[in-house]
């Protein structure tokens, strides 16, 4: 099976230009999903379709190069039954990591992970345990930039596609993040917008919040404003102490990270701005 995403200006008959270039050319229509921004005027699509003879997708992307230009879009096709290249980023907290992994090893998460990156070497035995590179990154005073020059280098050595921060406590450059626009996935301890800095889930409990949640969103040069991918909420009340509410919490962020990761890789997620559609 294969992807086609795409997104222009709407106008009328793309639906119908691009189910008829499909079936045209004996691709049979899986599933399809879209939707018009009218905010914005932007009409987006996905559709993941199979080729029904040889030849079919070729002859199908060479008359849909046409249409393309004829609505403006922009447009890719992906299959679906290759495994996204995926580099994870982690520090000291390993919830999300050991989630990821077993969600990886069963297959439940249609990603190929080339490797795990750290600043400290606390996951190193975690990584080696799953036959999975581990590279150790600490970071000395003043070499931010040489250490982040290492991290490109791994993305370019293994052909990473996106970069996955579970739990990596560290701010990304404003280069960095500009370079890798939509392609870096955060985790916060939070539901969006909620308490910042040190000890959330002390500052929750002093507060006596009702929810606690996380938020997947894309990494911004703006820490933790990103674009939103999937986010989730937990009940609480005062029996809860900061204890359990870290516990809870763990759990939630371990859940929306792998749903975020999950939508990426089935490439369902197209970023407007600072929102996100997901299809």
């Amino acid at each position: 099976m294969h992807i086609l995403r795409l997104n222009c200006d709407d106008k009328p008959g793309i639906v119908a230009a691009v189910a008829t270039c499909l079936s045209n050319n004996k691709c049979n229509i899986e599933e399809s999903a879209q939707f018009n921004d009218h905010l914005s005027g932007q009409f987006y699509m996905r559709v993941v379709f199979t080729p029904m003879e040889d030849g079919c997708l070729d002859a199908f992307q060479k008359r849909f190069t046409d249409i393309a230009k004829d609505f403006l879009m922009s447009w890719q096709i992906c299959n679906a039954d290759t495994p996204l290249k995926t580099l994870l980023l982690v520090s000291r907290h390993d919830h999300c990591l050991n989630d990821l992994l077993y969600r990886w090893r069963t297959n439940h998460l249609a990603i190929d992970i080339t490797g795990i990156a750290s600043n400290h070497e606390d996951c190193r035995q975690l990584a080696e345990n799953h036959n999975l590179p581990f590279h150790y990154l600490p970071i000395e005073k003043g070499q931010k930039k040489q250490q982040e020059e290492k991290i490109r280098d791994i993305i370019k050595d293994t052909g990473t596609e996106l970069i996955v921060l579970a739990r990596y406590m560290q701010i990304l450059s404003e280069d960095f993040c500009r370079d890798y626009q939509g392609k870096v996935i955060n985790i916060h301890h939070s539901f969006l917008p909620g308490f910042k800095g040190a000890r959330p889930y002390h500052q929750a409990y002093e507060r006596g919040v009702k929810i606690i949640g996380a938020t997947a969103h894309f990494a911004t040069a703006d820490l933790d404003e990103g674009p939103i991918i999937s986010q989730s909420v937990v009940p609480v009340d005062h029996s809860h102490t900061p204890q359990k509410m870290q516990s809870l919490g763990r759990d939630t962020e371990s859940g929306v990270l792998a749903d975020a990761i999950g939508k990426y890789a089935q490439r369902r997620i197209f970023l407007n701005g600072k929102r996100t559609i997901i299809l």
